[in-house]
């Protein structure tokens, strides 16, 4: 049964906090989960806004499974998500500004974002004064946010490393565009560029790709064991930080 409080929250707060509000909804919901319309009744507002803000949540990485068929509807993975962890104040801003350094283009960037967002929200009005006083002055400057890389493709490869699944890529260099099927072992930040590393299956051997010239990307769902990440080496000279 959903609080009496979601009744008013469609018409009196903006889209994040419905957002927000849909979520602990669905966490509270349990295993069962409920129905679009239930949803849509208790923050008053239409099933197809319901659906849009669900989508949402997906794309930006809510654990949300969606339930066909009659008496069907939407629940969260419990299994996905990690017990409340207690931080002290200080450990809360110190997360809390590392996580927002991180640009949204970045992989893992908008989950980052995410992830700030609620560790402020559990802060007390001082605290989180704080953090965003801190945040301000912690600069990363050697990252391009005018140039972010397709939302698309960072999430099939978000998604192929922590899940374990080989990924396709399309992949363009000064010579030639390939297709290739990659076992990723790291994201690597190195030469002021971001690069998926992996066993590459076209040529049987550990690569080094640069985000910026992945086309395209999709998760094959075949699985793969990763190898350690001793086998990555040493980066290629390209991928080597300059150094004065």
């Amino acid at each position: 049964m959903l609080s009496p409080i979601l009744r008013h929250l469609g018409a009196t707060v903006n889209r994040t906090d419905r957002l927000h509000a849909i979520h602990e909804a669905l966490r509270r919901a349990g295993p069962a989960g409920t129905t679009a319309s239930r949803l849509a009744d208790d923050l008053e507002v239409s099933m197809r806004t319901i659906k849009r803000d669900v989508s949402a949540l997906q794309q930006a990485g809510a654990p949300i499974w969606a339930q066909p068929g009659p008496g069907g509807g939407y629940r969260l993975d419990g299994s996905a998500t990690l017990p409340p962890v207690a931080f002290t104040p200080s450990q809360a801003v110190a997360a809390a500004v590392a996580l927002a350094t991180l640009p949204a283009g970045s992989p893992f960037g908008v989950d980052a974002r995410a992830a700030a967002d609620k560790l402020l929200d559990t802060l007390d009005e001082p605290a989180r004064a704080r953090a965003e006083r801190m945040s301000e002055r912690v600069w990363v400057l050697d990252q391009d946010p005018e140039r972010p890389f397709d939302r698309s493709i960072v999430r099939a490869i978000e998604r192929s490393l922590s899940e374990r699944l080989a990924v396709t890529i399309g992949y363009t260099t000064e010579r030639e565009t390939t297709e290739r099927t990659v076992e990723p072992i790291i994201l690597a930040w190195s030469g002021r560029r971001w690069w998926l590393v992996g066993h590459c299956r076209l040529r049987d051997d550990i690569r080094w790709f640069r985000f910026d010239r992945i086309t395209r990307a999709a998760c094959t769902g075949t699985s793969y064991r990763p190898r350690p990440v001793a086998d990555v080496g040493e980066p290629p000279a390209a991928a080597r930080p300059v150094t004065r």
